[in-house]
């Protein structure tokens, strides 16, 4: 890998996980706290109406985002007409899906306690699209360090007040609100240092940009749309046929694997921008530096998916209390979708780059017809662990059409690396089964499954793993790397 894009997306991975891995610990923090606190009924209640905000921040999107990143990354003289036409475009959607959800408000949910609480969520959603924004534009920047520290900020602010809310009225209302002026705080945070692109957004609004966005962006929106929907369908659909109970168990055994997916994501996004600029000047340097980037997220993928298939039952426990263990058959079944989720999020971003959006249409449509079709089949019989199945056959299915799709498109070949990377991960399954068996407490039996999973890919020599240790021993801060 040429020397400077080296350097460049290790900085951009240090500091998108320095930022997004603070800021989700932080928040699983409080997230769990809850859920102690409040108990599974109101916690469920509480995680429908995020949910449903959750949902709509990634639908109003419909692609704009990655758009922003895209067009100001390979037009910089560009930035201020996308950012300020991309602003206007999606507040204006903003107010409808508030609208439309305010008008819809005793059909989204049998819960009365969520009924309540989904005013407050819409201003989750608002002033978490609005961030999302900004964050696009300092991906456009390569300015990944604006992101993180928002990111840092911004849950930060939610783990203070939602302790705050906890400690002196423990209701899922307060919590709420306490959600809703972190992600306020959050906004702002942003706007601080991009506050020279946001001065301009009225003077630099161009109304010619608004059909060219919405027709490029489109496409690529449906592919995030189709990601929120296998995520949350889950726990609406839950709410509709079950009890608050179940949905907070549910989404229980969902949070952690909601905070895993973040890693494929923070690789995606760093490899982004050189990804974009390859797929337009040489088709051989981006199948090698995707490769290159889907090993990286194997190397990952396998080990966490293994481990958490193996250790269900003791991480619940350990992160909510004997009240949740019925969710660990649940989060086994999440646990083994990290496998096949972590390198389709690679694989769309790849497909972005090509401005081959358009083909995914097929990949959107299965994934969100086709969950909603296996969670009405086999949540009635099976509740969640039903939901939960539901989720990863759809992935299995989506994601072979998606490997196929992207072959297609630009070529790769990584089974060279898959064959030491499985044998690796298998290796370490071994041992943390056995670890469990004779009763060797949940942390130290991750601690020692991940020195041997590390000790079986030195041993094997593999090149993935020897490349980012290289980096890490040449250049403990991530600046100067000669390689990735």
């Amino acid at each position: 890998m040429d020397r400077t894009i080296g350097r460049r997306i290790a900085k951009n991975t240090a500091w998108l996980f320095t930022g997004q891995i603070t800021g989700r610990l932080l928040r699983a923090a409080i997230v769990i706290y809850a859920a102690r606190i409040l108990g599974a009924a109101s916690w469920g209640a509480f995680s429908y109406a995020l949910s449903v905000a959750a949902f709509l921040t990634i639908f109003s999107d419909i692609g704009i985002n990655a758009l922003l990143t895209r067009e100001g990354s390979k037009n910089p003289n560009e930035r201020e007409r996308y950012l300020a036409t991309s602003f206007a475009v999606k507040l204006v959607l903003l107010l409808i899906m508030s609208a439309g959800v305010m008008i819809f408000i005793n059909h989204l949910t049998n819960l009365p306690e969520a009924v309540s609480l989904m005013p407050i969520a819409l201003v989750v959603f608002v002033f978490d699209s609005l961030r999302d924004l900004g964050s696009a534009m300092a991906r456009a920047l390569e300015e990944m360090r604006i992101e993180a520290i928002a990111n840092i900020f911004t849950n930060v602010a939610i783990t203070v007040f939602g302790m705050a809310a906890l400690y002196f009225s423990p209701t899922s209302t307060n919590v709420t609100l306490a959600y809703a002026a972190g992600t306020l705080a959050g906004f702002v945070f942003i706007v601080i240092p991009l506050r020279r692109y946001f001065r301009g957004l009225i003077r630099n609004f161009d109304r010619s940009l608004i059909k060219p966005i919405l027709a490029t962006a489109w496409p690529f929106g449906l592919v995030g749309l189709m990601g929120a929907v296998m995520i949350n369908t889950d726990i609406l659909i839950l709410g509709w046929m079950r009890s608050a109970t179940e949905v907070g168990l549910y989404s229980a055994s969902q949070r952690p694997i909601q905070l895993l997916y973040i890693a494929p994501s923070l690789i995606a996004t760093a490899f982004f921008p050189q990804l974009a600029r390859l797929a337009v000047e040489s088709k051989e340097k981006f199948s090698r530096l995707f490769e290159q980037a889907l090993a990286v997220i194997y190397l990952l993928a396998l080990p966490l998916a293994l481990g958490g298939i193996i250790l269900a039952k003791q991480l619940i426990v350990l992160l909510y209390g004997a009240d949740y263990t019925s969710a660990y058959i649940s989060f086994a079944i999440l646990s083994a979708t990290l496998a096949v989720v972590f390198p389709a999020t690679l694989i769309g971003n790849a497909v972005f780059a090509h401005n081959k959006q358009k083909t995914f249409l097929i990949y959107v449509a299965l994934g969100i017809f086709g969950n909603i079709i296996l969670d009405l089949l086999l949540i009635p019989r099976w509740g969640m662990n039903g939901s939960s199945a539901a989720t990863l056959i759809n992935q299995i299915i989506i994601n072979i059409y998606a490997w196929w799709l992207m072959q297609k498109t630009a070529p790769f070949s990584i089974s060279g690396h898959l064959v030491k990377l499985s044998a690796s991960a298998a290796g370490m399954g071994i041992v943390t089964f056995a670890l469990q068996y004779i009763g060797i407490p949940v942390l130290l039996n991750l601690v020692v499954s991940a020195i041997v999973y590390i000790r079986l890919l030195i041993a094997l020599k593999e090149p993935t793993f020897a490349t980012i240790r290289a980096v890490i021993r040449k250049n403990p801060v991530l600046e100067e790397p000669s390689e990735l």
